[in-house]
């Protein structure tokens, strides 16, 4: 009945993946690339949870 209130999960995720993603890239533009790696491979792991959570 009141579905439209609940949040959406994959949505709060598919937003984390964003903030990931722009963390990366600032980190390589600063030369971090050691960071840069570690927030890329965090991303594409919440990735493979956005994909699997969409998939239900």
């Amino acid at each position: 009945m009141f579905s439209f209130l609940k949040s959406d999960p994959i949505k709060k995720l598919d937003k984390e993946y964003g903030e990931l993603l722009e963390k990366a890239m600032q980190a390589q533009r600063g030369g971090d690339i050691r960071l840069y790696s570690e927030l890329t491979e965090k991303a594409e792991a919440l990735k493979v949870k956005i994909d699997e959570a969409g998939s239900k």
